[in-house]
């Protein structure tokens, strides 16, 4: 069909731009990477996570970190084909106007697929010791793929109603914060209050709480995983729809 041979070759477009820029690309992989060392080799240790090793508690809670960080440089790069003439070419092309847009959701995800390696391999480098089967990592692949779908459409809608590349990335800031608001970084019962009300019933808790149960080998907790699966979904179904609309309609 047109719209996946369109998609594709938008695809191939973005990751050529992306490898084409190799300094920035290489912060994109340094930076979570260093961010795993930072807490796994030094807040770790004045840190309480209860039964488990630092190192073994943070990494779900790094890579939903850097996924939504990632997600930042998907906005900037929808917004500068919005603003620089990109689009308009395309438009005289015979191309479906979802590929567009989906040619730099697909490049994203390959990027922080690329990322969530590295930290992982990291990870293993400074003591993590994950337990699970081909089963589970499959589970994790999956989970964290719709993670990355999910909040990179939120990029694009972001991407293409923001006035400037730097308002695209500043409209993305509550997705930067709710790993920190989340199960990612300590346990839920170490929080009070309103703020841990919040943790225990955002989006990112039951997905952080999916990876690491079965990067540990343990018992996922009740409906983690359900819960992971409806939110990404749901994100997926309404950004998507939002951001073609919001595409068509800056077009006409």
């Amino acid at each position: 069909m047109r719209i996946f041979t369109d998609s594709w070759a938008m695809t191939k477009r973005c990751l050529t731009t992306t490898f084409r820029n190799p300094d920035a690309f290489g912060a994109a992989i340094i930076v979570p990477a260093f961010l795993m060392w930072l807490f796994g080799s030094v807040f770790g240790t004045i840190m309480d996570f209860g039964e488990l090793d630092a190192i073994n508690f943070i990494v779900p809670g790094i890579i939903m970190q850097t996924v939504a960080q990632g997600v930042a440089s998907t906005a900037i790069s929808v917004n500068n084909d919005m603003s620089k003439g990109i689009v308009d070419r395309f438009r005289s092309m015979p191309i479906a106007k979802s590929a567009v847009l989906t040619g730099h959701v697909l490049s994203s995800v390959v990027r922080n697929i690329i990322t969530t390696i590295v930290i992982v391999a990291v990870a293993i480098i400074i003591g993590f010791r994950p337990q699970a089967g081909i089963l589970d990592w499959l589970i994790i692949s999956g989970v964290l793929i719709l993670l990355m779908l999910a909040i990179t459409w939120m990029g694009v809608i972001a991407g293409i109603i923001a006035k400037t590349p730097e308002s695209a990335s500043t409209m993305l800031f509550l997705l930067f914060l709710l790993p920190f608001l989340s199960s990612g970084f300590m346990p839920i019962e170490a929080l009070s209050g309103g703020l841990r009300w919040f943790a225990a019933n955002q989006p990112m808790t039951p997905i952080v709480d999916t990876v690491r149960a079965l990067m540990l080998g343990v018992p996922i907790p009740d409906n983690a995983l359900i819960l992971s699966l409806v939110w990404c979904a749901g994100f997926i179904a309404v950004s998507f729809i939002l951001a073609v609309q919001l595409y068509k309609h800056k077009l006409s």
